[in-house]
C-alpha cells in the first residue's frame, strides 16, 4: 500500500498543525519553541509551524554499521546519487522539477532563506529544503499518515541530534520514512521499530556535515549533531 493517501491527509494535518501553531506561537527561543530546537542563526523558519511535541527517547544503539543497519531496517541506501546542480535563486522563484522525492540536490533558494535547523509540523518548500542540504544538513522526513506513536519515536531520535538537522512530514514521497543529505538518501518503505532508528543514526554519522557544496560551518550549528548525538540512557 502506498503511504500517500492523497492531499487530503496533509490538508487535515495542516489544519491541526496551524491550530496548534496559533496556541504555541511562531518564533524561536523565548516563545516556548525549545522543544522544536529551531536555530534561527542557521536559516529561516519561512512561516512554518513548529513541531513542539515531546518525543519518545530512543533506545541505545544496537547496530552502528550503516550498510548492515540499513539492511536490517529494510531500507534502501543510496549515497552517490546524480548531482542535479547547486544553482541559487531568489526567494519566490519557481522551483525546478527534481528527479526524485525527496530531492537530494539541485537548484535551491539563496541564503539566508534555506530552511533553518528545527522540527516542523509542515514541510518546507523544496527550494528551501534543498538549500539546507547544500549546507551539510540532514533531513528526517516521514509520511504524515504514520501513527503518532511512530512519529513521536522519530521525534525523540531527532531530539538527540537536532543540531544541523531538520524534521518534518512529507506527503508526496513514496516512503514511510526517509533521511536525506546532499546526494544521499536512506529510504524506508515501512517502520521496523528500533532497527529504523539505528539506520537513521548510522546514516547521519556517515554523511552529516560531509556533503553539499557549502560547509556546514557557514551557518552556526547548535546542540548535538548526527555525528555527535546525545546518547540515550542505557537504563
Amino acid at each position: 500500500m502506498s503511504w500517500i493517501q492523497g492531499r487530503g491527509v496533509l490538508t487535515a494535518f495542516a489544519i491541526a498543525a496551524m491550530t496548534l501553531f496559533a496556541f504555541a506561537g511562531c518564533g524561536g527561543g523565548d516563545d516556548g519553541s525549545d522543544s522544536a530546537h529551531v536555530n534561527e542563526e542557521s536559516g529561516s523558519i519561512n512561516g512554518l509551524p513548529l513541531d513542539e511535541r515531546e518525543g519518545t527517547p530512543p533506545p541505545p544503539v544496537k547496530e552502528a554499521k550503516l550498510i548492515k543497519a540499513a539492511r536490517e531496517a529494510g531500507c534502501s541506501l543510496q549515497l552517490q546519487l546524480p548531482d542535479e546542480g547547486s544553482k541559487e535563486v531568489p526567494p519566490g522563484s519557481p522551483g525546478p522539477k527534481y528527479e526524485r522525492d525527496p530531492p537530494t540536490s539541485g537548484t535551491h533558494v539563496e541564503p539566508p532563506y534555506q530552511q533553518a535547523d528545527g522540527a516542523y509540523m509542515l514541510p518546507p518548500e523544496p527550494l528551501q529544503a534543498v538549500a539546507a542540504l547544500d549546507h551539510g544538513r540532514m533531513e528526517i522526513q516521514y509520511a504524515p499518515d504514520l501513527n503518532e506513536e511512530i512519529q513521536l519515536k522519530l521525534k525523540g531520535l531527532y531530539d538527540t541530534m537536532y543540531g544541523g538537522t531538520l524534521f518534518y512530514p512529507n506527503e508526496t514521497m513514496h516512503y514511510a520514512i526517509a533521511a536525506t543529505t546532499w546526494r544521499g538518501i536512506l529510504a524506508c518503505a515501512g517502520w521496523n521499530k528500533d532497527a529504523t532508528l539505528d539506520a537513521i543514526r548510522a546514516f547521519g554519522k556517515a554523511t552529516w556535515g560531509k556533503r553539499g557544496t557549502e560547509s556546514v560551518e557557514d551557518f552556526p550549528v547548535e546542540g548535538p549533531t548526527p555525528r555527535d548525538p546525545e546518547e540515550p540512557d542505557a537504563s
